[in-house]
């Protein structure tokens, strides 16, 4: 975690297993629907920690819980799951997500990651009845995954940060990437919003996952997400990334 205001933030990954074809990834952003969602995801379907990612010259954090520290960027799977969730606390800064991509994208194109998946909630401009959930996906993952989901392609826009480079990746390779988006609000956690995401991501990957324990589980880490959003929200020069879309 040192800092150096001289050197450009440079990241590693460490892994004690390889990841499974398939990554879901969640990120620190507006509301931490997306965190939520995967940190429920690890929590639901019971995996263990396999690995996790470090970062050099970049002001960090290191959480700790039951007086434990660890990483604030892990990837979880079990053997018998075709899963890997990528649990990202780490706030990334816009002039930094390519890098942080570019190492995220390396180690899975060295595991032969066939897939990667991002759930985000995005702060965007809707009406009461437009809480729902769309897409913005690589041609091959649409063909793969989305061919007969009933889930809507967000309608035009663009990403930037570390949604937009993984997203790129997307276009000039063949890694299937995709986008699960949708509304968020202030308030931290934004639950609906997560239970949302997850319902989306078990209606085309099919694991069975309830998303009615989600708010309880939310509700035991409340606090915890509270003080991680006012972190996010002190982050030098507010440089985090901002995505932005038009229906």
């Amino acid at each position: 975690m040192s800092t150096n205001p001289g050197r450009d933030p440079t990241f590693h990954i460490s892994n004690d297993a390889s990841p499974s074809t398939t990554v879901v990834a969640g990120f620190s952003a507006f509301g931490l629907a997306g965190l939520t969602a995967v940190d429920f995801l690890v929590d639901h379907l019971e995996l263990e920690e396999t690995g996790h990612l470090t970062a050099e010259y970049l002001p960090s954090i290191t959480p700790f819980e039951a007086g434990r520290p660890r990483h604030h960027s892990r990837f979880f799977s079990r053997p018998d799951l075709d899963l890997t969730v990528f649990v990202n606390e780490l706030f990334l800064p816009t002039p930094v997500a390519d890098s942080f991509a570019d190492t995220l994208l390396s180690w899975t194109d060295e595991h032969d990651v066939a897939e990667i998946l991002v759930l985000s909630g995005i702060p965007y401009a809707h009406g009461p009845d437009e809480h729902d959930t769309f897409y913005v996906a690589s041609d091959d993952y649409r063909e793969r995954r989305l061919a007969d989901a009933d889930i809507r392609p967000m309608g035009r826009g663009f990403l930037d940060g570390i949604n937009g480079s993984l997203m790129y990746r997307g276009i000039e390779s063949d890694l299937r990437t995709a986008l699960f988006i949708t509304p968020v609000h202030a308030q931290v956690p934004d639950v609906p919003a997560a239970i949302r995401l997850v319902e989306t991501f078990d209606r085309v990957y099919d694991f069975g996952i309830d998303a009615g324990p989600l708010e309880e589980f939310a509700r035991t880490v409340e606090q915890y997400y509270q003080d991680l959003a006012a972190r996010l929200e002190t982050v030098a020069n507010k440089q985090m990334p901002e995505d932005r879309m038009y229906m």
